[in-house]
């Protein structure tokens, strides 16, 4: 493999499997507040908040880690402003006491926090203006969760970066992934250069799996998996997934490490392989090498839809899953082609109406698909061009999805948000 496209794929596990706590859009939030705060150098009094339609979309629902229980961007706001520690990102909320929690409640009680839709035209849109007396600090991400473009203070720049929706925010060009070359890496790849990264994917999202499964979170879709359809390997894998999701969706502070900016996609991409490599017993390397298939197909295949669409996210993660397990078993780029490509023809098209309880029964399916794909392959049938949106080869077909998802949902995702925001 050419030196510096394994160099790259190195560098791209490294840039997306990082570790967050709780639904990243509202910890987004959260890390941009803590970030206005700590510009101001005070605590506000009054804050605008400015974010895009999928921001709100994502944020509506689901509970924020370290707030005792509270859901929306007003809550998200309060806590990054009054506990959290901007120099962490996506755990910026890590380090909240009790105290702090209470705080929060107290800070929300007695300041004006305002919450508009944002009007720049962009998908991912963060602003925050925190305003103390005659001072104040702005602050807006674009396009990924911690892609600052401007820090304001006293409405003088202190930090700028030019931003457009057709410009690509992430350090290594995530076009640069192929089926066939990512199947390469993952066959020749040194583990010393992926063991660090996918150690602590395994680690962290495993134990809030087991968290999810063990206790009472969201609509428990773990559990009702595992009592009602048994222990094989096959439920287990959509069970471990699915639990991850029902404690993170639930307010869980426990991190997790995302994939594609979201940890859902990140536990969809990793638990079922490791589900998978525990039962099979194999080797360490086995499962590092597997786990570099599942993020990297997944990574592929988002790269086209983009970080926030109308399609749900999981469904890539899945089709990674079934791409990474189909590894294990042996399979090289001509079967993990077929496996992506199954997977793809059965669940595109689910949607995503924002983080909440329910996404959890979303990763199952998603799961359920890419395990269904790799059977398909494994006994000689598969979905061929001309079945819908599948096309000859498995590039085509996932630059197919890419546009079904980011050109042809854009409608859908205006729909979504519309009933959502109209149903509060």
């Amino acid at each position: 493999m050419d030196n510096k496209l394994y160099k790259a794929y190195v560098s791209i596990l490294e840039e997306e499997l990082l570790p967050a706590m709780g639904c990243t859009e509202p910890i987004a939030v959260a890390y941009a507040s803590a970030l206005a705060r700590k510009t101001l150098g005070a605590l506000p009094d009054r804050v605008k908040v400015c974010v895009s339609a999928n921001i709100i979309k994502n944020v509506k629902s689901v509970i924020v880690p370290h707030t005792g229980g509270q859901r929306g961007i007003e809550a998200a706001v309060a806590a990054g402003i009054v506990a959290g520690d901007a120099d962490a990102e996506l755990e910026v909320l890590s380090n909240v006491t009790e105290q702090d929690i209470a705080a929060m409640q107290d800070y929300l009680n007695k300041a004006e926090i305002r919450v508009e839709q944002s009007t720049s035209g962009f998908i991912f849109d963060i602003q925050i203006l925190a305003s103390k007396a005659a001072h104040s600090a702005f602050v807006q991400i674009a396009g990924s969760h911690t892609n600052i473009i401007r820090i304001e203070k006293d409405s003088k720049a202190l930090f700028f970066r030019e931003y457009s929706e057709d410009k690509r925010v992430e350090q290594t060009d995530r076009t640069l992934l192929n089926v066939n070359s990512i199947v390469d890496f993952a066959d020749e790849v040194d583990i010393a250069d992926i063991k660090q990264v996918l150690s602590r994917q395994i680690a962290f999202n495993c134990a809030i799996s087991e968290e999810g499964l063990n206790g009472t979170w969201g609509a428990s879709i773990g559990r009702v998996l595992i009592r009602s359809y048994g222990n094989s390997i096959h439920n287990r894998a959509k069970a471990a997934a699915a639990a991850g999701s029902d404690a993170r969706m639930g307010g869980c502070e426990l991190p997790v490490v995302i994939n594609s900016g979201s940890g859902n996609q990140g536990m969809t991409a990793s638990l079922p392989v490791i589900v998978y490599a525990r039962e099979l017993n194999v080797p360490d390397d086995v499962l590092y090498r597997s786990l570099a298939v599942s993020n990297l197909v997944t990574i592929h295949l988002k790269t086209g839809i983009g970080r926030l669409s109308a399609y749900c996210g999981a469904t890539s993660a899945g089709c990674g899953a079934g791409a990474g397990i189909c590894y294990m078993h042996g399979g090289k780029a001509n079967e993990i082609a077929h496996t992506i490509v199954n997977a793809v023809a059965i669940n595109s098209g689910m949607i995503c109406d924002g983080a909440k309880p329910s996404c959890a029964a979303k990763i199952a399916s998603a799961v359920e698909a890419g395990l269904l794909g790799w059977q398909m392959q494994r006994q000689g049938v598969e979905f061929c061009g001309g079945d819908g949106i599948v096309t000859k080869g498995v590039e085509n077909t996932i630059r197919n999805v890419g546009d079904l998802a980011r050109l042809g949902m854009a409608e859908t995702d205006k729909e979504i948000i519309r009933i959502m925001i109209g149903g509060c």
